[in-house]
């Protein structure tokens, strides 16, 4: 089903981690609502970045969300996160920072080490962070990039 001109929603719902694990990653009626104006906030990224983005993760129900060891406050549970890259722009934190000095809104802006994360939770607070990863994985966050 296509959502926006460049996003569909089996690319916003796939993940190779539920497929291996044979989890049902279905997202109900609400959920695909989320996720219509997750494609869009991404389309804004998109003209701002003025090139092609992958997704790598996008709607996670909370068996697989808790299979990758996420929060169960993750906004991927609700159809609102996805994480990318667009390597035709440049790095993760080069992309954060053009996110952030953009004009349009988003919940969540984070720069993950490899990838981005945005998340358009209805909150729109803006917020910018960090991750930084220990040598087991773990993140903390730091506002600001």
């Amino acid at each position: 089903m296509i959502l926006t001109p460049h996003f569909t929603l089996e690319e916003l719902t796939h993940s190779l981690v539920a497929g291996r694990k044979n989890i049902d990653n279905t997202p109900s009626d609400r959920v695909i609502g989320n996720l219509l104006e997750l494609a869009k906030g991404l389309e804004r990224v998109r003209n701002i970045l003025a090139v092609p983005m992958s997704v790598s993760s996008g709607f996670r129900c909370i068996e697989l969300n808790r299979a990758i060891g996420s929060h169960d406050t993750s906004a991927h549970i609700e159809g609102w996160a996805a994480d990318f890259i667009a390597p035709l722009f440049g790095k993760p934190i080069d992309i954060v920072r053009a996110i952030e000095s953009s004009a349009i809104g988003f919940d969540q802006c984070i720069q993950e080490g490899t990838w981005v994360h945005i998340s358009f939770d209805p909150r729109n607070r803006r917020e910018v962070l960090t991750a930084h990863f220990d040598a087991a994985g773990t993140a903390t966050y730091t506002k600001g990039v």
